[in-house]
Formats: C-alpha cells, structure tokens, sequence
C-alpha cells in the first residue's frame, strides 16, 4: 500500500510541473455537515496558513470518574503551508486531497517537535498513554523546518497558551501575533483522523481577538482539518491525572 507521505512526495513532484495561470484564492474548508464555521468579517484577508503539530493538554479534576477531561490548554510548533495551496505557481500542491491530507501524513510521519519528559513518547508512532506526552518545563526545541516528501514547510512560529490562559499565536517569522478567545466551534467531519491513541479529532474553531491588545495583523484565526488530540476518558488516566495528546491542525489567519 503506497503511504500518505509517498503521495504527498508524488503529487508535489507532479505538480511541479504544470503551472497555473494565475494565482488562486484559498477558500476555507467545509465540514460537510449542517454545522459550519462563519466566513470571516467583511475586510478581512488570508495573512498565513500554517500547519500545527503538538499537544493537547488536559486535567482530570473532578471527582467524577466518569466526567470529562478539562482542557487545559495546548502546544504547538506551526509551519507555512500557505504557498502550498493547489495552484499556487511552482510550489502548490496539484489537488485539494493533497493539501488536505497533510495533517494527517504529519501526525502519523513525524516526531512531535516538542521536548517531552519521555523524550521516546515524540517519536512517530509511539502509541503509549497520554499519561506518557507531558511537556518539559522548556517546551519547545530549536526551530525546524518540516520535510514534506520533495517539499519544505517552512517553520513559522508556537502556539501556546500565555500566563492568563489565553490562546496565542506567535507567528515570529512573518512578524504577525495572536491573542485570541472562542468565537464557536463545528464538529469535525465524518472520518476525521482520530490521530494515534485513537481518541479522535479536536473540534474546529474560530478564534477572535482577544482585546488585550496583545495580537499584531491578526484578528481572526480558524482551526480546520483536525487530526487527533481528543482526551483520553478520566477512567483510563486517572481522578488528578494531567495528560496531553497528539495532534495537528491547520490554522488559517486574518487580519
């Protein structure tokens, strides 16, 4: 059976080839269900898209062991991926499947690029406990760029989230921030990866400003194509326990 990584490879190979005729639009993507995020506001245009690959971190708090996991937060290393939009002259990828697979090639292909205090837990593949994925206090490793078959994803920047337990998006290389908050969610489409402990894929959102005047040529960001990240249930980890799950997502910033 040809791997995802493989085709990705090909269709970018292919595609190398045949140049359009002009630059294409990106158009965000639909989960097919009834439920669908809102278009942005009016005014608005595409800055990045970058691809997130990290944690989901969670707490099992309560005293019910049958309640659900608190989130708790996440942590990830983002990539652009804007250039490889279906299209985009010698650099995009040749179809919509191609691009849209990627969170999944990733999550199941490469190391989660994070620094764990079980360092064998970030290796592709690992399909241990959640219990097994905590962060060091010195979450993120150097910057690296991600290789994507015959392609590169250039590294963009962290997500994480700050002192206060607001979402930030830290796009340092394109000189752009984030500081958001929920808007609304969708759920994920049928037959969205349900990453590597088969916990399934983390909702799709839409972020707003914060108003903290924290973000910088940002005010909106969507989380669209979720691969994984889903808690495992408190009666598998544990009343007290804290745990983190792989998973990857685009990011799609406006401003």
């Amino acid at each position: 059976m040809v791997s995802a990584t493989a085709f990705i490879f090909a269709a970018f190979t292919a595609g190398a080839y045949a140049l359009p005729r002009c630059r294409p639009t990106p158009t965000l993507p639909s989960t097919g269900l009834g439920d669908n995020l809102p278009p942005p506001p009016a005014g608005l245009v595409l800055k990045k898209i970058a691809l997130g690959h990290g944690l989901q971190n969670y707490t099992c708090s309560s005293t019910n062991i049958a309640a659900a996991a608190d989130a708790k937060g996440a942590l990830a290393a983002l990539y652009d991926v804007t250039t490889l939009w279906p299209g985009t002259p010698k650099t995009g990828l040749p179809s919509q499947e191609a691009f849209n697979t990627l969170t999944s090639t990733v999550i199941h292909s490469q190391d989660i690029p994070l620094n764990l205090a079980k360092p064998e837990a970030a290796e592709a593949g690992y399909t241990g406990s959640s219990l097994n994925f905590l962060a060091t206090s010195i979450p993120f490793i150097a910057p690296e760029d991600l290789e994507l078959g015959s392609t590169t994803a250039k590294f963009l920047g962290h997500h994480y989230f700050d002192k206060d337990g607001t979402p930030t998006f830290d796009l340092s290389e394109a000189g752009l921030k984030a500081s958001v908050v929920k808007q609304t969610s969708a759920p994920v489409p049928v037959g969205a990866d349900p990453g590597p402990l088969g916990t399934g894929a983390v909702a799709w959102l839409l972020l707003k400003d914060s108003e903290k005047g924290l973000s910088n040529g940002v005010s909106v960001v969507y989380r669209v194509i979720t691969a994984g990240g889903n808690p495992e249930s408190c009666s598998t980890t544990g009343l007290g326990s804290t745990t983190s799950v792989p998973y990857t997502a685009f990011y799609w910033f406006f401003g």
